[in-house]
């Protein structure tokens, strides 16, 4: 069986002449194999699936391949092999010989601060059909809360670039995962981590995936860039439906919505949020609450995050983000830093003011909710009472810490039995409740 798509590029990006594929880049992310063609100008082109075997074929329309195909990573992917010719003399053909069988589409995009012209063609994976038990259908109660972490940009996006290549997308999935194993660790939590690799995902689908999860709550941690290198200091950023708190919040908005365009989603289209969530999103509906209790959560995470970092806002500012727009889902947008500071870009690549960072955003979310426990929570049935535990990283010491949880030195050094107050990296300590 053959089927055949054609796409032409819009009349504004129709090319004049032939193209040059200058090199072609592969992602995988847990539902689909991306495969990106960058162009040195737009090209037009088709797509023909064919069965017995699973095949795609990709026709390029006057393009030369300037960059070899053999040389990609196949490894985790729904694709078995690549293959190319001269077509028609002037064109190309890619043919993808597949796995297993697969949902293509593929768009045309065109240059951005961050790429020149591409041809994207996503390979999603065919959905298998999952039952599901009664017990896992119905809700339980005492359940644990669960904290969906987003790492920002991937795959596609690097987000902002720092001195020595040091790249946001790799620093924010780095601290996520911190994160969440700080949150598995703790019998009340559970950490979900949106993306879990080098991948793209489109911001409304962030949201949709931490829904999905049935998420209590959700953070989306970045780290900031600005043409000023001497620009510094961590920030937390809530939804605002009415208009940014401040000039910063407006623009760094503005950067992060951007996000899709350098990412690749194929559209913006409405039909990507539910209709609960697009109405919400549209009319501002029953945001309210939501966007109070971000506040409130907030203000925790700050303060925490004021013990190991120096902060760029001394509070929670607001701001249209297109990923908090979630009107059930309580949202924090975490900026770590500045990646563009030459130090605290360095620190940033450090396991151990990585470590810091998140457990500094950890400790802020679980003080607010051992004061705000969620009804028919594990954490609630136990009166909101938790023993909150910190591990030594490397430059900690026992007086910061004390006066990070506002305790003291013999506090800690009596609740732990411990024989004096000299700790080392890894040790993990309990903390007295104040």
């Amino acid at each position: 069986m053959v089927t055949a798509i054609s796409f032409i590029a819009p009349l504004y990006a129709m090319p004049s002449m032939a193209a040059d594929v200058e090199s072609v880049r592969l992602w995988r992310a847990p539902d689909k194999t991306r495969l990106v063609f960058d162009l040195s100008s737009a090209a037009e082109h088709q797509l023909i699936t064919l069965d017995k075997p699973d095949r795609l074929v990709v026709d390029i329309a006057d393009v030369s391949l300037k960059t070899a195909l053999d040389k990609l990573d196949l490894s985790t992917t729904s694709i078995a092999k690549i293959r190319h010719a001269v077509r028609n003399k002037t064109g190309l053909r890619v043919v993808l010989d597949l796995k297993t069988k697969v949902s293509p589409k593929s768009f045309s995009l065109t240059a951005n601060e961050q790429y020149g012209n591409r041809l994207v063609i996503d390979l999603y994976d065919k959905k298998r059909s999952v039952s599901r038990s009664v017990e896992q259908i119905i809700e339980k109660k005492n359940r644990k809360i669960i904290i969906a972490i987003d790492a920002g940009h991937g795959g596609e996006d690097p987000g902002a670039l720092g001195p020595r290549r040091v790249r946001e997308k790799v620093v924010a999935l780095q601290i996520a995962q911190k994160l969440e194993a700080l949150f598995d660790n703790n019998p009340y939590f559970q950490g979900e981590l949106v993306r879990t690799g080098d991948y793209y995902i489109s911001l409304p689908k962030r949201t949709k995936i931490a829904r999905d999860k049935r998420a209590d709550f959700f953070l989306s941690i970045h780290a900031d860039a600005f043409t000023n290198p001497k620009a510094y200091g961590a920030s937390v950023y809530a939804l605002s439906t009415k208009g940014a708190t401040s000039e910063a919040a407006t623009i760094l908005a503005a950067k992060e919505n951007r996000a899709d365009l350098i990412g690749g989603a194929s559209s913006l289209s409405l039909n990507d949020y539910p209709d609960d969530v697009l109405k919400g999103v549209l009319l501002d509906l029953s945001q309210t609450a939501t966007v109070s209790s971000s506040l409130d959560a907030g203000r925790y995470v700050l303060k925490n995050m004021g013990g190991v970092a120096r902060l760029h806002k001394k509070k929670v500012e607001q701001a249209g983000f297109m990923v908090l727009k979630s009107p059930d889902v309580p949202s924090l947008l975490i900026e770590t830093g500045f990646i563009s500071n030459p130090k605290e870009a360095r620190d940033l690549s450090t396991r151990s003011y990585q470590r810091k960072m998140a457990n500094a955003i950890y400790q802020g979310l679980v003080q607010y909710y051992a004061d705000s426990p969620p009804v028919g929570t594990l954490l609630a049935k136990n009166g909101g009472n938790i023993e909150q535990s910190y591990v030594i990283a490397r430059g900690d010491t026992l007086s910061e810490i004390a006066v990070r949880y506002n305790t003291s030195v013999r506090k800690i050094v009596r609740y732990n039995k411990m024989k004096s107050s000299s700790i080392r990296i890894g040790q993990k300590i309990l903390i007295p409740s104040s």
